[in-house]
C-alpha cells in the first residue's frame, strides 16, 4: 500500500528543481547539461558527483550513490522517505493528501487521469471546430493578431461552438463519461437543471502543466458584446491558477538555455513573444505574480524581464510581481513599450525587430523604481527627500542579498542626496522592522539547556546564516518541548531579516534571564563541530522523546490500562523499531 498516491509524487518532482536543493548543500558547477560538485556522501577531492536538472536525478561515480530528489533529501538529512517527502513538499508549498494510502488514493490518482485524458479529449474536440466551417469567427480572430500557422499548431488553439448538435457535452455524452467527472473537469457546467458547456463561441487556449498534459482552458470572446471577455476554467484538481504559468511546458529549455525568461500577461501576448522569436517566455494569466509561480521560475532561472500590460491593473500587477521577485532573490528588469502598448498589439503594429530592440533595453526594476517614485517628489526639499527615502525603504528591506541592497542603498543615496551611510543604516531599521510581531518569550532561567540546544544557539549568534540554514532543516516537532524552543520560533519568525542583524534582534526582544541563555552560549564551548550535528543532535533528542512515549503507551497496554482506541501493541512496536533505527543512523 502506498503512503502517498503516486500521482502526488509525481506533481511534487515536477515542483522541484534537484538542482537547487543539491545546490543548498552542495557548491555545484554547471558542466555542459549536468551539473558537478563533490559528493556529500564520501570524501573525495576530484568531484565525482553529477546532477541532472532536466532529468531530475543525482548520480557519484565514486560511491556509487544515486536517485532522484527524494533519495537525495533522505540521505543528505539521514530521514525516512516519508519525512523526505513532507520536507520537499514545504519546499514546494503542495498540500499533502489528507489520506495517504489504499483504495481512497487509488481512486483520487484514477480520478486525475481520467480527467487529463478527458482535457486531452476536449482539445482535440475545439480543434476539430476550429477546422469546421464553425470555426471561421475564431480563425479569423487568429488571422487578424498576425499569428502563423506554427504559432497556431504550437499552442493548441480551438474553437468553442456556440451550440447546436456539436458541443463538447455531445462528444462526452457519446463517449459515455459520467456526469459527475464532466462537472469535476469544469469544462462542463450545470444550468436549470441540465448539463451544458461552459465555454461558448470563444478562441480556446488550452493550458497545460510543465509536462505538456492539458488541464485548463482559457477562452477569448469574439463576439464585441460578449461578455467576460476571457473566461478560465475554475479551480480543479488538477489546476491550480496561482501555481501554474502559462506556456512553460513550451518555454521551459529555452529560459534554462538562456538563463532568463520574460513574463508576460496574457496567452496572445506570449504568443507574439514567441512566435517574434524569444522563446524564453511564459505568462501569469492575468494576475499578479504568486509564491508558488516564483519557485517554479527559480528551478529554471534566476532573471526576469517582466513586460506587463500598461494599463493601471497590469502595472499594478506588474509592480507586485516585481516586488515578489526581488523579495525570492531574482534580477528583475523590466520593459516599457512605447505608445501605451501590450505586447500583443506592439509586435503587431511594429514588428519583431523593434520589440526585440526594447527588450534589450530593459531596465532594472530598482532603477525604474527609483527613477518613478522620483519623479513623484521635489527632492530639492529636504522634507520631500525624506518622503522619497521613506517610499523607498520599504523596498529595500525586502532585497534578501547584502550585496545588491547596498547597491541599491547607494543608487537610493544618489537619488535623494543623502550620504550612503545614512540611507544604509535606515535601511538595515526597515529590514529589522520587519516581521518582528512574535511576543517575548520567557525561559526558566534554571531549565537545563541541552549542548545540541547551545550548539543552535550559538550558530544563531555567531554565524547566523549557517544558524537559519540549520532551522531550515529541522522540523516543528524537532524544536517541540525544548527549553529554549521559543527563541527558536522567534528566530525563525525573524527569517525575513538580513542575517547579520538578527543576533542583535534577538537580544531586544529576550529579557534579562534569556540573554544569559545567549550568553552561556557564546562561550567557545557551547559551539559545535558543525551546523549538520546540531541539526542531527536535536533530531536525535526528538527521537528519543518519542521512544520514551511510546514505551510509556507500550507499558499501558501490557498492564491493560490504556484507553480504548488507543494504537494496538503491534502498532507501538512497529514505531519503536523505527525510532530505535533512526537514533542508531544519528549517532
Amino acid at each position: 500500500m502506498a503512503l502517498f498516491p503516486q500521482s502526488f509524487l509525481d506533481d511534487l518532482k515536477a515542483q522541484i528543481d534537484i538542482v537547487s536543493i543539491v545546490g543548498d548543500v552542495v557548491p555545484l558547477k554547471k558542466m555542459g547539461a549536468t551539473w558537478k560538485g563533490l559528493c556529500p556522501f564520501h570524501q573525495e577531492k576530484t568531484p565525482s558527483f553529477n546532477v541532472n536538472g532536466d532529468k531530475g536525478f543525482f548520480k557519484c561515480f565514486g560511491c556509487g550513490a544515486g536517485g532522484d530528489v527524494v533519495t537525495f533529501v533522505e540521505l543528505q538529512q539521514k530521514i525516512a522517505f516519508p519525512e523526505a517527502v513532507r520536507y520537499l513538499a514545504e519546499r514546494a508549498g503542495l498540500t499533502i493528501p489528507d489520506t495517504p494510502g489504499g483504495a481512497d488514493d487509488r481512486a483520487a490518482a484514477s480520478e486525475r487521469e481520467a480527467l487529463v485524458k478527458l482535457h486531452e479529449e476536449a482539445s482535440a474536440f475545439y480543434r476539430e471546430q476550429l477546422a469546421s466551417p464553425a470555426g471561421a469567427r475564431a480563425r479569423q480572430e487568429i488571422a487578424s493578431r498576425g499569428l502563423t500557422a506554427d504559432t497556431q499548431n504550437k499552442f493548441g488553439y480551438g474553437y468553442a461552438p456556440a451550440g447546436g448538435k456539436e458541443t463538447l457535452r455531445s462528444r462526452f455524452a457519446a463517449q459515455k463519461i459520467p456526469a459527475d467527472l464532466q462537472l469535476k473537469s469544469g469544462l462542463i457546467v450545470e444550468r436549470d437543471g441540465r448539463l451544458t458547456d461552459r465555454f461558448r463561441h470563444r478562441l480556446m487556449v488550452p493550458i497545460a502543466r510543465e509536462s505538456g498534459a492539458i488541464i485548463a482552458f482559457g477562452g477569448r470572446a469574439l463576439d464585441p458584446g460578449q461578455v467576460p471577455k476571457y473566461l478560465n476554467s475554475p479551480e480543479t484538481p488538477l489546476y491550480s491558477k496561482g501555481r501554474t504559468l502559462y506556456g512553460l511546458a513550451v518555454a521551459k529549455e529555452a529560459v534554462r538555455k538562456h538563463n532568463y525568461c520574460v513574463l508576460v500577461e496574457g496567452y496572445f501576448d506570449l504568443a507574439q513573444v514567441w512566435q517574434a522569436g524569444v522563446q524564453a517566455v511564459v505568462a501569469s494569466c492575468g494576475t499578479a505574480l504568486t509564491s508558488a509561480q516564483a519557485r517554479t521560475l527559480k528551478r529554471f532561472t534566476s532573471k526576469i524581464v517582466l513586460n506587463f500590460d500598461p494599463d493601471a491593473a497590469g502595472q499594478g500587477a506588474a509592480a507586485r510581481s516585481s516586488e515578489l521577485l526581488v523579495a525570492e532573490g531574482f534580477q528583475v528588469n523590466v520593459v516599457l513599450l512605447p505608445e501605451g502598448a501590450d505586447p500583443d498589439t506592439f509586435i503587431n503594429r511594429h514588428g519583431a525587430r523593434a520589440y526585440v530592440e526594447h527588450l534589450t533595453r530593459s531596465r532594472p526594476y530598482l532603477e525604474f523604481l527609483l527613477d518613478r517614485e522620483g519623479a513623484k517628489h521635489d527632492l530639492t526639499r529636504p522634507d520631500s527627500r525624506r518622503g522619497f527615502l521613506n517610499a523607498m525603504l520599504t523596498v529595500a528591506a525586502t532585497i534578501p542579498d547584502a550585496a545588491a541592497r547596498d547597491q541599491f542603498a547607494d543608487r537610493l543615496a544618489h537619488k535623494a542626496r543623502i550620504t550612503e551611510g545614512v540611507v544604509r543604516d535606515e535601511i538595515r531599521k526597515a529590514a529589522a522592522q520587519r516581521r518582528t510581531e512574535a511576543p517575548a518569550v520567557a525561559i526558566p532561567v534554571t531549565a537545563r539547556v541541552r549542548p545540541a540546544e547551545q550548539g543552535l544557539l550559538w550558530l544563531l549568534t555567531h554565524r547566523p546564516v549557517e544558524g537559519l540554514a540549520a532551522m531550515a532543516m529541522l522540523d516543528p516537532d524537532d524544536l517541540e518541548g525544548l527549553v529554549c524552543g521559543p527563541i527558536f520560533a522567534l528566530a525563525a519568525s525573524l527569517g525575513d531579516v538580513p542575517p547579520d542583524l538578527l543576533p542583535g534582534l534577538l537580544r531586544e526582544r529576550l529579557n534579562d534571564a534569556e540573554q544569559a541563555l545567549l550568553d552561556r552560549a557564546s562561550r567557545p564551548e557551547a559551539a559545535m563541530a558543525s551546523p549538520e550535528d546540531c541539526v542531527t543532535a536535536l533530531k536525535r533528542l526528538r527521537y528519543e522523546r518519542e521512544l520514551a512515549a511510546i514505551q510509556r503507551e507500550i507499558e499501558a497496554l501490557d498492564d491493560r490500562r490504556a484507553p480504548s482506541g488507543g494504537a494496538s501493541l503491534s502498532t507501538l512496536w512497529d514505531r519503536k523499531k523505527e525510532l530505535l533505527r533512526r537514533i542508531e543512523q544519528a549517532n
